[in-house]
């Protein structure tokens, strides 16, 4: 459902309130116990601070007695009114401690539920990653831990205060004005029976308001992303009337439900007041004949408010409550996956770059009917340069993806210096392969951040001089702020071929065993080509070389081409070799791409 509505959709979800989907609740409750005592300190001034506001409408009763000359335990009106005032600022001091103390508890397990949600993201493998949108992965860690904050901090302190109110007030009720009090019970729940069913009819009308702006939303989302597409196409006006059409679909719906609102507002004014007047009436009855005085006349009134308050509260509890339950499955769903293999037995180990594919077969988890390589043999000696050539989706991407270990090697064997992938830490593999991709999507800070995020204990001068070999010291060194300029989102602020030699300066201070060069030249003009092919003969230096190639001029010094037709290898040799055959796939490849 977030895949077709966006992620908007989501952070309006509910859960039914039963057992099942109580424990997911009772799942996150993990990471308060670390904060208990606070927790059940909080719990303590909350009923503290509940059960002394209880007292005031008796007190405030005694206060009308007092005025009508019926003694108490207190006598005068002054003395009452300072024990009234005495009990809302006790009252106001347990209400301050519990709402720290809950803010503590909620904060504080809020960071701790962030810190492991990010953490187990970012150690998921590819294959998560590619059933998932970004932006309901964000939803995950944004819009849901906010709602579960909310939850924490103030549903459950609401939710308490509300029970402990309604309860208590109406044992306390019970033993002062049993009669009165009986004929209340009598009378609400019929008003709050008919509320609850109204009520669940209108909340389906929001959610369909809720689903048709989620809908409205994707459209903005996907427009934004893609707006150069938009405008190149022209389609500013089509879009436009996407998005109003979809904005009168949620006013329809909502304007629906407005009616339905209106109207059971209206009820239920006309509905609680009339029970109040009725309550009142039967009140005044039995003041009228002796068996009930003004003030607890008074207090009762009061006590029917809190309790009435109480119970309308307890209704947008529950709806907090289900969304809440939504909120903790998505978190735990998250949290219950199952990360890539532990890196924490990484040693540094010297890699040779010696790689070996033996009847590798290989189809994405996510299109498993589609195999995407098919019998791949090939062996790569360290130091050598190896090109793999062929037309987009022949499968070259997905032998890199392999090697990185971003998926499992299902069919076949693939090594690294004799020991199949499968068998090395993840991080001890990783770190000694460096690629420079085709779109180099930088990280927003500095362009030193993003040169040392290959190693990020490296000193400035090591960073100057792997700029410097990479070409790209002679653009830094003329930024007023030099390594401090800040590349922007995405690396926005800099050009194709400086964000090119950014990553480049990247890979060299990485100094990898292995090297991978995704159509590194791909999309740079004449100018910024020969400066970031320069850089890259720098690179390849003394490293074993995977070059991924649509543009056959860049890999004509290699070692050997191996020429991919719909994920198998159907040539391999050298530049001279392949492009002499007659009715060779790579020589018409050649033909095509330098034919005048």
């Amino acid at each position: 459902m977030a895949k077709k509505r966006g992620t908007s959709l989501e952070e309006h979800e509910k859960r039914k309130l039963n057992k099942q989907n109580l424990g997911k609740l009772g799942g996150i409750f993990r990471f308060v116990l670390p904060y208990k005592f606070n927790f059940i300190l909080g719990m303590l001034f909350l009923a503290f601070s509940s059960l002394t506001l209880l007292t005031f409408p008796f007190v405030a009763g005694k206060l009308i007695d007092a005025a009508s000359g019926e003694e108490w335990l207190v006598n005068g009106i002054n003395n009452i009114a300072y024990i009234l005032l005495g009990i809302l600022l006790i009252q106001s001091i347990f209400s301050f401690f519990r709402v720290w103390l809950f803010a503590k508890v909620s904060e504080r397990s809020m960071r701790d539920i962030r810190i492991a949600l990010y953490s187990k993201l970012v150690q998921l493998p590819m294959t998560f990653f590619d059933k998932r949108r970004t932006g309901e992965l964000i939803s995950r860690i944004t819009a849901d831990v906010s709602m579960l904050q909310d939850t924490f901090s103030t549903t459950l302190a609401e939710l308490f205060r509300q029970i402990i109110t309604l309860i208590a007030g109406v044992i306390f009720l019970m033993f002062t004005t049993p009669k009165l009090t009986l004929f209340m019970l009598g009378t609400f729940p019929v008003l709050v029976i008919i509320a609850m069913v109204f009520g669940k009819f209108i909340r389906k009308l929001s959610k369909q308001t809720q689903d048709e702006l989620a809908a409205a939303n994707v459209i903005v989302e996907e427009t934004l992303q893609s707006i150069m597409t938009v405008k190149s196409f022209a389609g500013e006006d089509y879009e436009s009337n996407r998005y109003r059409s979809g904005l009168n679909k949620v006013v329809n719906v909502a304007l629906k439900a407005a009616g339905f609102r209106g109207a059971f507002i209206s009820f239920i004014i006309f509905a609680l007041f009339g029970g109040i007047v009725a309550v009142m009436w039967y009140g005044a009855s039995l003041v009228a004949s002796g068996d009930m005085s003004v003030g607890d006349l008074v207090s009762f009134v009061l006590y029917t408010t809190f309790i009435g308050g109480s119970i309308a509260g307890l209704g947008d509890i529950y709806g907090q409550i289900q969304k809440a339950i939504g909120s903790s499955e998505r978190v735990l769903e998250i949290l219950e996956e199952v990360p890539e293999e532990s890196t924490a037995d990484f040693q540094m180990v010297p890699v040779e770059g010696d790689i070996i594919f033996e009847h590798v077969a290989f189809a994405y988890p996510t299109r498993p009917e589609a195999q995407v390589l098919k019998d791949i043999n090939f062996s790569i000696r360290a130091g050598e340069k190896v090109a793999l050539a062929g037309h987009s989706g022949a499968g070259k991407s997905t032998i890199v993806q392999l090697l990185l270990k971003f998926y499992p090697v299902e069919n076949g064997v693939l090594s690294v210096d004799g020991k199949p992938v499968s068998q090395w830490n993840l991080k001890q593999l990783r770190s000694n392969i460096g690629i420079v991709p085709q779109e180099v999507l930088l990280f927003g800070g500095s362009i030193k951040e993003n040169i040392a995020y290959a190693r990020p204990e490296a000193s400035e001068e090591e960073i100057i001089e792997a700029a410097k070999k990479a070409n790209a010291w002679q653009f830094i060194s003329q930024f007023p702020e030099g390594l401090d300029t800040k590349v922007g989102e995405r690396g926005i602020k800099l050009s194709g071929g400086q964000r090119q030699r950014v990553a480049i300066a990247r890979a060299i201070l990485k100094d990898p065993a292995i090297l991978i060069l995704d159509e590194a030249t791909s999309s740079l003009d004449a100018e910024s080509e020969s400066l970031v092919q320069e850089a890259l003969d720098e690179l390849m230096k003394n490293r074993t070389t995977i070059i991924i190639a649509h543009r056959l001029a860049t890999i004509r010094k290699v070692d050997r081409i191996y020429v991919l037709k719909e994920g198998e290898i159907v040539e391999e040799g050298t530049h001279e070799q392949l492009a002499i055959q007659e009715d060779g796939f790579y020589a018409n490849l050649v033909r095509l791409q330098f034919a005048e």
